[in-house]
Order: C-alpha cells, then structure tokens, then sequence
C-alpha cells in the first residue's frame, strides 16, 4: 500500500511539474481574484503542506500515534513571502521537496499505515489517509492555480 500511495504522489507531482513550469513568473503573481491567493502563493501553500505533512509522514511511521496541530495556513503564506519569490524558485522547492516525501512515503512499511494520527480538532485518521488526503489536497491547488475548467473538490465529499 505504501508503494501505491508513493506512486500516486509521484505520478501527480511528475504530471504537473510541466504545467507549473509552462506559467510565466508574471502570471504566477496574479491573483485568481480579488482577495485569493496568487499562483506563487498557491504553490507556497503547498510547500508549507509538505513542511507540515513531513513531520507528520515521519513520526507516525516511527511512533504508536501521531499527534499534532493543525496550522494557519494564510499566516504561514504571509510569512513566507512567496508572492515574492521567483516563481521557477518556488516550483524547483515544491517539486523537489515532494520528491522526497514519495521516497519517504515508499519506506513506510505496511503495518505502519493505520497507525493513528490526531491532527489539530480534526477526527483521527490512519496513516495511509493523511498521505491519501495530502495528495488529493494538493491536487486541489493545482487545480486552482492553474485556473483549471474543472477543480477536484476539496475535502473529499
């Protein structure tokens, strides 16, 4: 299981990496609209995901549980500075940061999978959720930035 979940991690960051690197670092500072993140926030979003996720990949794999807090994602982004980065800069991290998580996430033995995770107020979720659910959010995001006719829904209904 944990190789399928790696694949699918790979296989979504190996199919979008063209797609961000096909924007322009000039579109990539425009917002979707008034008040919503630009594109290089988007993405720096999705970075502060995997700092976040990482941690939390890691020690559920080693430990009975995983227990830890959510975290403000606006301020993270505001702190950050993403808008502005250069927009290459920030898709190289992105791409290379989830590229150690899918090998992370490779190594995760089995029976490691279901242990518990209790992130923030959200309900308990096994292992292989939070991982699941890390992909499906960030292809959310891309969705989203990419100004895409059609956005997977976010969370999953």
């Amino acid at each position: 299981m944990s190789q399928n979940l790696s694949q699918y991690l790979r296989q979504t960051i190996e199919a979008e990496l063209p797609n961000l690197r096909a924007l322009s670092d000039a579109l990539a500072s425009q917002p979707r609209a008034q008040g919503k993140w630009c594109p290089k926030e988007e993405l720096g979003h999705l970075i502060d995901s995997a700092s976040n996720n990482h941690q939390r990949f890691v020690r559920a794999a080693l430990g009975p549980e995983f227990r830890g807090p959510s975290y403000t994602q606006d301020e993270w982004v505001r702190i950050h500075g993403y808008g502005d980065m250069h927009w290459e800069s920030i898709v190289s991290f992105w791409y290379g940061y989830n590229v150690l998580l899918a090998d992370l996430v490779a190594r995760i033995p089995a029976e490691r999978l279901h242990v518990p995770c209790f992130i923030g107020e959200h309900p308990v979720s096994p292992l292989a959720a939070v991982i699941d659910d890390y992909v499906y959010h960030m292809q959310h995001h891309i969705d989203q930035l990419l100004k895409r006719a059609v956005v997977t829904p976010y969370p999953r209904t």
